[in-house]
């Protein structure tokens, strides 16, 4: 238990820490190094397009990260989610799931008090929706170990809350056979939600090292 512990806070810290470091580095250049202007635009794909549009609506902004490539995201009974990557030749992919709650919290804000009409806060929805994967991905609740995300790291990422969960996989197709996996829930009140999931088959060093790659992709925007 201790080892799980210790690998999880591990993974925490990386997939939150990142971008501090990227916002402490500074670019010199030099007289001859002029940043270029004439950038050519990049090419958006049909579900890149779709996941933009979803994500728009939660006030969260993606950045595409570097080394990785599009998949198809899974979308089924168990596993739905709204835009995949896979680091090639690593053994290691990300599933993103955003879901935007200001409908939501509109409908509870009309609602509430009123005694004959009962609807759950969105605001603590994350919580369900993040044990309900988990439990999905893993099979039973002794399959993973959750963490709650400090509000040092939540900051990082415009959020107000957050669940991790680090999860021994079930052996099955529906997730590529993959053994291990880091889920991450962030919550931004009144806004949205974003779930990130990272599967690999081993989570050591190297787990990590491929979380920290694309830790700085997604976030909520700032206030």
């Amino acid at each position: 238990m201790k080892q799980i512990k210790q690998l999880l806070l591990t993974g925490l810290l990386l997939f939150c820490i990142a971008p501090a470091i990227a916002q402490g580095k500074k670019h010199h250049y030099s007289k001859k190094q002029v940043p270029a202007t004439n950038v050519q635009p990049v090419y958006v794909s049909p579900r890149l397009k779709e996941f933009q549009d979803i994500i728009s609506r939660a006030n969260v902004v993606f950045s595409f990260p570097k080394g990785f490539k599009e998949i198809e995201a899974p979308d089924d009974e168990d596993n739905s989610f709204d835009y995949a990557l896979e680091l090639p030749g690593k053994e290691f992919q990300i599933w993103f799931q955003v879901k935007s709650q200001k409908q939501n919290y509109t409908a509870y804000q009309r609602v509430k008090g009123n005694t004959e009409t009962s609807l759950a806060n969105p605001d603590s929805l994350y919580l369900g929706m993040g044990s309900a994967q988990a439990l999905a991905l893993g099979g039973t609740k002794g399959s993973y170990f959750v963490r709650t995300i400090p509000p040092r790291y939540l900051a990082k990422y415009n959020a107000d809350a957050g669940k991790s969960y680090l999860i021994n996989l079930l052996y099955s197709p529906a997730t590529n056979y993959y053994k291990y996996a880091l889920l991450v829930t962030l919550q931004k009140d009144h806004i949205g939600t974003i779930m990130a999931v990272c599967f690999s088959n081993e989570k050591g060093p190297e787990f990590f090292k491929n979380i920290d790659r694309a830790s700085t992709c997604i976030k909520f925007k700032g206030d």
